[in-house]
């Protein structure tokens, strides 16, 4: 059976998605609604799978499965963009949203499908219950898509389907089902679109910066795979490995990246970054603030390395230690949603670049500074990081900037959406920047009321909801562009169900909590 905090975790998300239903209602959000049922059941037997070591690859241990959560994502993100979109007249944009909605629905199928086809004996009543949901959601699907969009969302199962036998295979571990869903659905959606518009240029069509985002993240993504795929044949801690590592990066970055998005964007791709980074005086500025928070950080990392010593017991940083990063990153990202939105933009997406590039690095023991950084960061693993590869900081990254790149600003009349919707852009700030953050801290040292079978307290939620509105409070007196139009009611109600879920989830949540923040105040 299902322990009590999965069961109240299900429970969070479906008050989650009826209050969606509830504002849509229509066709799609019943097909949202069938589609949680279907998954809450299938989560039944991942878990049972992963408890028994049934399962095909092997998926992070000391949490569930994580289905539930993980399915209801890209459906609902689907949903309330195309709600917006329709808003705003945007027909284009109000498609994309469909079509978001139904790849996510069809990819959380096929997980589910699978979980049911290895599960022995075969479980009847989620067999029919499966089936239902799915009948519904094709139906739907038929008389929604056009042909093209049925071969889009198709594609991008057949990539999510290869991406996953070759990613999890390599990195046993890493994730859990329900976070290898989310990751590898989104890479997924980005390599189509990235392919979809790279046979589909039209000069001037299109923001440069959403092309830079889509070739930053395939192309590093495309580097890792290459030299996994190398450096089974080879050391990889070796100089001459090293050297080659290099090299290839230059190689593939000036010969295959570099001319790609120069197709894309229709001018040199260094000059165009370099216009953009210094064009006013106040990108200067921020970008000068943003150096000084980086050497913080390193300097943060460096002193509590050096702290510790051989004598020591303690091999770990606490958990008010790893806060420090979420203090960093909140006064990073503050400035720029406040000042200026697309340099936050293009910086976030660099740094992921960075982020992942010296994870390569780490990983391959590449010299010089592989095994330095081998030696930094694991003051700073926990239990989450149990595979090859630390991606807390990569998810923490994600999840503060996966609410600027997703914002539909094509859909937002003057580059803010109406109501809750104004604060989309600060959902990654409030939840984990905030929330998550003033959660732990208080909650490992003031709190004394466990919530039932957590370690999470119930004075760290509370204090993590009053801290969110306190914060809001502040985005309403410095940012003049948001104007809530007296929503107070649905703001608090969304700050409490996204607290509360990260009570009691086992999944990444610097990854699920702002998105289901935003889904909210979309």
């Amino acid at each position: 059976m299902l322990n009590k905090p999965v069961l109240v975790e299900s429970l969070i998300v479906f008050v989650i998605v009826l209050f969606v239903h509830a504002v849509v209602w229509d066709r799609y959000s019943w097909c949202a609604v069938a589609l949680a049922v279907q998954a809450f059941y299938v989560q039944f037997k991942w878990d049972r799978l992963l408890q028994l070591g049934g399962a095909v690859f092997q998926f992070r241990a000391a949490a569930n499965s994580g289905l539930l959560p993980a399915s209801m994502v890209i459906p609902l993100l689907g949903i309330v963009m195309k709600e917006r979109c329709k808003s705003a007249g945007i027909v284009y944009f109000e498609r994309f949203g469909i079509v978001v909605a139904s790849t996510g629905m069809l990819v959380a199928l096929f997980l589910s499908v699978i979980a049911v086809g290895i599960t022995k004996p075969v479980p009847t009543n989620t067999c029919i219950l499966t089936g239902v949901a799915g009948s519904v959601i094709i139906y739907t699907m038929k008389h929604s898509l056009a042909v093209s969009e049925v071969i889009e969302v198709l594609e991008v199962l057949l990539i999510f389907v290869y991406l996953s036998m070759i990613l999890l295979y390599l990195l046993p571990r890493c994730f859990t089902p329900g976070e290898a869903l989310l990751v590898l659905e989104g890479i997924s959606f980005v390599l189509n679109q990235l392919i979809k518009r790279s046979l589909n240029v039209i000069e001037g069509r299109g923001d440069p910066i959403d092309f830079f985002l889509l070739v930053a993240v395939v192309g590093v993504i495309l580097l890792g795979l290459f030299f996994t795929v190398l450096f089974i044949f080879m050391d990889s801690g070796t100089w001459i490995s090293s050297m080659f590592f290099h090299m290839m990066t230059a190689v593939l970055g000036l010969g295959v990246i570099m001319p790609w998005l120069y197709r894309l964007i229709q001018r040199n791709p260094l000059f165009w970054l370099l216009q953009f980074l210094f064009q006013t005086q106040t990108r200067i500025y921020l970008l000068a603030y943003w150096t000084f928070l980086a050497a913080s950080a390193c300097g943060v990392v460096f002193y509590q390395n050096a702290k510790r010593s051989s004598e020591s017991k303690k091999h770990q940083a606490s958990t008010i230690t790893r806060k420090y990063f979420h203090f960093i990153v909140v006064a990073t990202y503050v400035p720029g949603l406040i000042y200026d939105r697309q340099l936050l933009y293009v910086a976030a997406v660099l740094c992921l670049a960075v982020f992942i590039f010296l994870e390569y690095i780490r990983y391959f023991r590449i010299k010089p500074f592989g095994q330095t950084l081998r030696h930094l960061l694991s003051l700073f693993l926990d239990e989450r990081d149990s595979g090859p590869l630390i991606l807390t900081h990569i998810y923490l990254l994600l999840g503060m900037s996966l609410p600027v790149w997703l914002f539909p600003r094509s859909c937002a009349p003057k580059g803010t959406l109406s109501g809750a919707g104004a604060l989309v852009p600060y959902s990654g700030v409030l939840a984990v920047g905030v929330g998550d953050t003033i959660a732990s801290v208080f909650g490992s040292t003031m709190g004394e009321i466990k919530w039932p079978g957590t370690k999470k307290t119930f004075e760290g939620t509370m204090t993590a909801v009053f801290a969110q509105i306190i914060a809001v409070a502040l985005i309403l007196i410095f940012d003049s562009s948001v104007n809530l139009n007296s929503n107070y009611a649905w703001i608090l109600a969304s700050v409490t169900l996204v607290s509360l879920l990260e009570a009691y989830t086992t999944q990444i949540d610097n990854l699920l909590l702002p998105l289901y923040l935003q889904i909210m105040f979309m």
